[in-house]
C-alpha cells in the first residue's frame, strides 16, 4: 500500500454528479458470502493449508481481509483513528501488511471467523450510512464510498481465489468482475507512479470480454494505444493472480505495453505478483 500521510479528504465539489454507491455495496456483500461459505466449515487443518501466496495459510488470508475490512472502517468513520494506522505503517512499510496477517491468522479459525464476520458487517453499515460524496483517506488516493467498496471486493476476490486454489476449488467469473476491471483501469496512473514512472499523457482504449461474453470498454474510442482481451485475464494481472505471460491479453502501443508489465489495482508498492509459467486460477463456467 503506497505509504503516505494522508490528507483531510473534502466532500465533493458542490453541483458533482455522486453515483449511487449502493449496487457495488451490494456486490460486495455478495463476493464476501461466497468466500465465507467456501471457509465457514473448513476443518482447524485446513485453515493452515498454504495458498499460493508464499508464506500465507488460508487462515493468513482471512486474517488479511479482516484486517484491511478493519482499516476501511477507520478510514470512513474515524479518520484520525485511519491516520494512527497510516503512521505504523510508515514505521514499517516493508512488513506491516504481512505482520498484520500473521497476527490475525494466530487467532482460533472461529475467533477470526467471527471477527471477519463482525468487521465486514459494520463495514457495510458504514458505507451504506456514508453521507453523499464523502471522500475518504486510504493508503494511496482518497477514495469515494463507491471507490472504497470497489477496492474492498477487488480485495475480496484476489484473496478468495487463493484460497479457491488452496482447496481445489474452482470459482466461476461473475459479473462482479466489472467492478474489478474498472479500479484496474482507473488505477494505470497510480500503478506507474508506484514504479516510479511518468504515467503516459494520453488517454488508452481498453476493451474488455465480460464473463458473459459482453464488450466493457473504457477509454476513447479513438485512442492509438489499446488493451483487449478477457476480462477476467486483465483483472487477474491487475491484481497479480497470474503473470502476463500466461494470459490473453494484448497490448498495442508502446505504453499499453508497458502498463501490462506493471499494471496493479490495489494501493501500495509493487508486489513480486506470480512467476510466468505458474499458470492461472482453476475457473469455472461463468455466471
Amino acid at each position: 500500500m503506497l505509504l503516505t500521510t494522508p490528507r483531510r479528504t473534502p466532500p465533493c465539489p458542490r453541483g458533482a454528479t455522486v453515483s449511487d454507491p449502493t449496487p457495488v455495496i451490494d456486490d460486495l456483500r455478495e463476493e464476501s458470502e461466497e468466500l465465507d461459505a467456501l471457509v465457514a466449515e473448513l476443518s482447524r487443518e485446513d485453515w493452515h493449508r498454504a495458498t499460493p501466496a508464499p508464506g500465507w495459510t488460508i487462515a493468513h488470508q482471512i486474517a488479511h481481509l479482516n484486517w484491511t475490512d478493519r482499516a476501511a472502517l477507520a478510514a470512513v468513520t474515524d479518520e484520525d483513528g485511519f491516520r494512527a494506522l497510516v503512521e505504523q505503517a510508515l514505521a514499517a512499510p516493508d512488513r506491516y501488511v504481512d505482520d498484520g496477517a500473521e497476527e490475525g491468522a494466530k487467532q482460533d479459525p472461529a475467533a477470526l471467523l467471527t471477527a471477519w464476520r463482525e468487521g465486514r458487517a459494520a463495514l457495510d453499515e458504514a458505507l451504506r450510512t456514508a453521507a453523499p460524496g464523502a471522500r475518504f483517506p486510504w493508503y494511496g488516493p482518497p477514495m469515494a464510498t463507491a471507490s472504497m467498496a470497489t477496492a474492498r471486493l477487488m480485495e475480496t476476490w484476489a484473496h478468495g481465489l487463493d484460497i479457491a486454489a488452496a482447496l481445489g476449488v474452482t470459482r466461476p467469473p461473475t459479473g462482479r468482475l466489472r467492478h474489478v476491471a474498472r479500479i484496474g483501469v482507473r488505477a494505470r496512473d497510480f500503478a506507474h507512479a508506484a514504479h516510479g514512472l511518468t504515467p503516459p499523457a494520453e488517454p488508452f482504449r481498453v476493451e474488455l470480454t465480460g464473463p458473459g461474453g459482453d464488450l466493457w470498454t473504457y477509454g476513447p474510442e479513438d485512442a492509438t494505444q489499446r488493451v483487449t482481451g478477457p476480462a477476467l485475464d486483465f483483472c487477474l494481472l491487475a491484481t497479480q493472480r497470474a503473470h502476463r505471460a500466461d494470459l490473453a491479453l494484448t497490448a498495442e502501443g508502446p505504453d499499453a505495453d508497458r502498463w501490462l508489465d506493471i499494471a496493479q489495482a490495489f494501493a501500495g508498492p509493487p508486489g513480486a505478483g506470480r512467476p510466468p509459467g505458474a499458470g492461472r486460477p482453476a475457473q469455472g463456467e461463468p455466471r
